[in-house]
């Protein structure tokens, strides 16, 4: 199978070129593709010829996002038609990675994979924008992540400690819940969809829906270290606010993988401790 990667430098892209590291690898990180600049992605695609394109470039700077809503648009939604145009010249597949952003977080249940998406962030309607050049794509997949961590790039296992060393008593968010997603995980839960050949959407994130302030608090136990020190804050009095508006509820229930009959990934606490001890490691 040859098998393209965008965005291969970032923290969930440095794991899928792992994960199809015994295929016929194609990956792309930012300084060797823009998936914003269309006849680049022209060039790159029909050059190579992939049997499938994993789509996981993207600008995730949330908050940058609101100031700067065309260039969000122009890397999230129209770097996904380039991608989309490319590969229906050579008849790859395209596997979109989107996020929980696509959600405003008012329902009180988990998402399903058929709930109506509702994005209150530039952010967020920049990916679902995404989602809908993605579906143009003849039996495409959109694998939607939530609230990722992982060895590479920036996350918040490692704001977390890295704050745990220098204050005494930290201060997270408690209303806001969702579901950790460890890149390695997702990355191989991708392998199997494209391997599968599945399409539509799938909610792909680790299982255990917790706010941040527990998150903090469970990361802070992996590392040996005393939970109590994590302190419950609301939102409203996070200072300075944050631009973008984080939804309230990103549990996304896994409900086309557990209807499928595929194994979910495992519970957060699993791969939590394992991320921990290579940094720690390290």
């Amino acid at each position: 199978m040859k098998v393209l990667v965008t965005g291969a430098d970032g923290q969930v892209g440095r794991e899928l070129a792992e994960a199809f590291a015994d295929q016929q690898l194609c990956a792309l990180g930012h300084g060797a593709l823009d998936v914003s600049d269309r006849d680049a992605v022209l060039a790159a695609v029909t050059t190579f010829r992939p049997d499938v394109v994993v789509h996981a470039a993207a600008w995730t700077a949330v908050d940058a996002c609101e100031s700067d809503p065309d260039r969000a648009f122009r890397v999230n939604a129209l770097g996904t038609r380039h991608v989309v145009e490319a590969a229906a010249r050579v008849g790859a597949r395209v596997v979109y990675l989107s996020t929980d952003y696509v959600f405003d977080g008012e329902q009180q249940a988990p998402y399903v994979e058929w709930d109506r998406p509702n994005p209150q962030s530039v952010y967020g309607r920049s990916k679902y924008a995404g989602e809908l050049e993605a579906a143009l794509a003849p039996d495409s997949t959109v694998v939607r992540l939530s609230w990722v961590c992982g060895r590479h790039g920036s996350n918040m296992v490692k704001t977390i400690l890295r704050l745990a060393r220098e204050h005494e008593t930290l201060q997270f968010v408690d209303d806001q819940r969702g579901h950790p997603t460890f890149a390695d995980d997702a990355a191989r839960m991708v392998r199997r969809l494209v391997t599968d050949r599945r399409p539509g959407v799938f909610h792909v994130t680790n299982q255990g829906a917790v706010s941040w302030f527990e998150f903090a608090r469970a990361v802070l136990a992996a590392a040996g270290d005393d939970p109590d020190r994590v302190q419950p804050i609301p939102t409203a009095a996070l200072r300075p606010p944050r631009p973008a508006p984080r939804p309230a509820n990103s549990v996304l229930d896994n409900a086309a993988l557990r209807l499928s009959g595929i194994p979910l990934l495992p519970d957060f606490r699993e791969p939590l401790g394992r991320l921990v001890g290579t940094l720690a490691a390290t």
